[in-house]
């Protein structure tokens, strides 16, 4: 059974605090809660499976399924799936792998990464980190990283609405490179939206700022990771950071990789 959520309580905040996918949930929750369209919550369960359960939301473009490691793909979930269509599908693993792709989906792999600080990073030049950066100046950063990142609206008041209820903060480098905090609750940390102008590429800027940012971030007593597609891995590993877990997402392949059906810029890179 798939159940529209009304109200925060009845997420279990004890089983979504397990995992990152979970955290993101938690942190969307709070700052758009349950009202909005382009935002919406579910609960999931399995009438075979009594006790068996789990929760989803779809933001825009992408739904995130996190469950309790026992609930599988219900056919109701497929259904579900076919109505809304979205352009990606991330979260429990179990239920990915369940999920009949058909000629709409492919599986693509992904590496999560823990950033591990660096302590010769006390040399950054950290004068050069903007920790307010003028968010149109940001966007264009990204929009040369990213071509199909959704229209700046969209993406504008998204990233400065997570920014203002404090589940989002965005950093730039020499106003060259940029990173975002997708989230931070209970002291873990999710980066995304990293990008580096075209025509910074090749300066070591990406390395040096992540480097730091890692450092910044365990100052604070944050764990902080990432998400990247299999290829941003070489990259990941040449600065240090440590491979946690590998996964699947599931995206769409009937949707051109230009279009603004794509819906919105992920988080992995």
């Amino acid at each position: 059974m798939i159940k529209l959520i009304q109200n925060e309580k009845e997420l279990d905040r004890e089983l979504l605090m397990q995992t990152l996918s979970g955290r993101k949930m938690l942190a969307y929750m709070k700052a758009y809660g349950p009202g909005y369209d382009f935002c919406r919550f579910f609960k999931v369960t399995d009438n075979e499976r009594p006790g068996c359960a789990g929760y989803m939301f779809i933001i825009n473009s992408t739904l995130i399924i996190c469950a309790d490691g026992y609930l599988g793909a219900t056919e109701e979930l497929q259904i579900f799936i076919e109505m809304n269509q979205p352009f990606r599908i991330e979260g429990d693993q179990k239920i990915l792998k369940g999920i009949k792709k058909g000629d709409r989906y492919q599986e693509l792999n992904r590496t999560v990464f823990e950033l591990v600080p660096d302590e010769n990073s006390y040399k950054f030049a950290e004068e050069y980190v903007d920790f307010d950066p003028y968010l149109p100046d940001v966007y264009k950063i990204l929009s040369e990283g990213f071509p199909n990142i959704a229209d700046f609206s969209l993406w504008y008041t998204d990233t400065s609405h997570r920014c203002r209820h404090g589940i989002s903060r965005v950093f730039t480098y020499r106003n060259s490179t940029t990173a975002s905090v997708v989230f931070d609750i209970g002291n873990e940390v999710l980066i995304g939206q990293v990008a580096t102008k075209a025509a910074a590429r090749g300066s070591g800027y990406a390395r040096e700022f992540l480097k730091w940012l890692a450092l910044f971030l365990n100052n604070l007593g944050k764990r902080a990771f990432l998400l990247a597609l299999d290829v941003r891995v070489s990259f990941y590993r040449e600065i240090g950071f440590r491979e946690v877990l590998k996964e699947i997402v599931l995206e769409r392949i009937d949707v051109d990789k230009d279009s603004i059906s794509k819906g919105r810029l992920a988080d992995s890179n």
